[in-house]
């Protein structure tokens, strides 16, 4: 009796170790883990525990680089002590390289999966761009994979069977690309083609492609979407 007393009293003292549940984050296309710093930091006051990982975007093929940057993030998670659910938080190329990885593996711990800018419908800008000069120097093998042709990659992949919350911009900083997108875009892929059948929850910020994952709103809107499955706490602040 006294034993199950002092276990209850460690419990409701935060005398025993909780499991704490971890983030991968997986930066876009030309992109590095740098990118992703600052919704780390969020992520690591609000409590989670978080993988930052590298991977070479214009190196290789989407399915490659979802067999490297997925199980690197898995062991990073596994890695630390009294882990409990794994969850995702990508950019843009990094949300297909999740669909990918399970559309062939399954990941036991996943738990929720925050989107940013996903391309997954694919992207009339690869399709437009992909035979000027130079598209496949600065993009590499993964940004032929991103459009809406036979290539494609997002639209080979099945609705998401997993929570999902996609976040998607409706501002651009390149006028260029986005006279090729369907309006409103983030300067990469149009709102529309950012939604995936089975998603869970959306929602739109006004920032563009490059620079909504270091905004208050979108970080606001991923952590609230990680502790509830729903981004309706950070819809009701101010």
């Amino acid at each position: 009796m006294k034993q199950l007393f002092l276990i209850v009293v460690l419990m409701l003292s935060g005398g025993l170790a909780q499991a704490a549940d971890c983030v991968v984050l997986l930066h876009g296309l030309m992109r590095s883990s740098t990118s992703m710093n600052k919704m780390q930091r969020e992520l690591d006051e609000a409590g989670y525990l978080t993988a930052n990982i590298d991977y070479p975007s214009r190196d290789h093929e989407i399915e490659e680089l979802a067999d490297m940057a997925v199980p690197d993030g898995l062991t990073a998670c596994r890695e630390q002590d009294e882990v409990g659910r794994i969850h995702f938080v990508t950019h843009s190329l990094g949300g297909i390289l999740v669909r990918q990885y399970l559309s062939e593996n399954a990941i036991p711990e996943l738990g929720r999966v925050v989107m940013l800018g996903p391309p997954n419908q694919g992207s009339e800008a690869a399709d437009d761009f992909v035979g000027v000069p130079g598209y496949d120097w600065i993009n590499g093998p993964a940004g032929r994979q991103l459009g809406k042709g036979e290539e494609s990659v997002p639209l080979q992949l099945g609705p998401a069977e997993f929570e999902l919350g996609v976040i998607a911009g409706n501002r651009t900083i390149d006028p260029i690309t986005s006279a090729v997108l369907p309006n409103p875009d983030d300067g990469r892929v149009s709102v529309e083609d950012t939604k995936l059948e089975g998603m869970t929850d959306f929602a739109v910020v006004e920032h563009s492609h490059a620079f909504m994952m270091r905004m208050h709103k979108t970080i606001e809107l991923t952590i609230a979407f990680l502790d509830d499955g729903t981004f309706d706490a950070a819809r009701e602040a101010p």
